[in-house]
């Protein structure tokens, strides 16, 4: 067998068996014990179902003490995060995807570096990649944010709300 690693944002909170098939409307069966803690749990679609405990635990982590991997994955979600430990108030991280930009559009110093002093035609376009862009604490964006080995290392990530 192939092996999978998962990640998803969910939701959930602790629900015994038995309160869970009460919330389903359903009958406990017989061989299982309405006493296992485990969690109700929520996906992005409105799919619910319910986890034993042990299993939950070891698949999820709460997304207020990520490592930078499930920081990574929550911006390719659509999440802004940002680190507990940053000291600027306001600040984040957050995925900006690809676009094709026509040339006329940027900035003359950057035509100038990416293309010289050659004439460009007005219907000439340049791909700007996925990057990670900051938000910084005076409000301003740093494009091109790179975390730094502490960063990378950290796991105090957590989602902007």
């Amino acid at each position: 067998m192939d092996k999978y690693i998962g990640v998803k944002i969910i939701q959930a909170e602790p629900m015994t068996r038995g309160d869970y098939n009460k919330f389903k409307g359903w009958t406990i069966p017989q061989d299982e014990d309405p006493n296992d803690e485990g969690y109700l749990v929520k996906y992005k679609d409105g799919y619910i179902s319910w986890s034993p405990k042990g299993i939950f635990e070891d698949s999820n982590r709460k997304t207020d003490g990520m490592t930078f991997g499930f920081a990574v994955e929550a911006m390719k979600n659509g999440f802004k995060v940002c680190r507990k430990g940053w000291n600027g108030k306001g600040m984040f991280i957050y995925l900006t995807t690809g676009s094709i930009v026509p040339v006329v559009n940027l900035k003359s110093e950057t035509v100038k570096h990416l293309y010289g002093e050659r004439l460009l035609e007005c219907d000439e376009c340049v791909e700007i990649r996925s990057h990670v862009d900051m938000k910084a604490a005076d409000g301003t964006i740093t494009i091109g944010w790179n975390p730094s080995q502490v960063d990378m290392l950290a796991e105090d990530w957590q989602i902007v709300n």
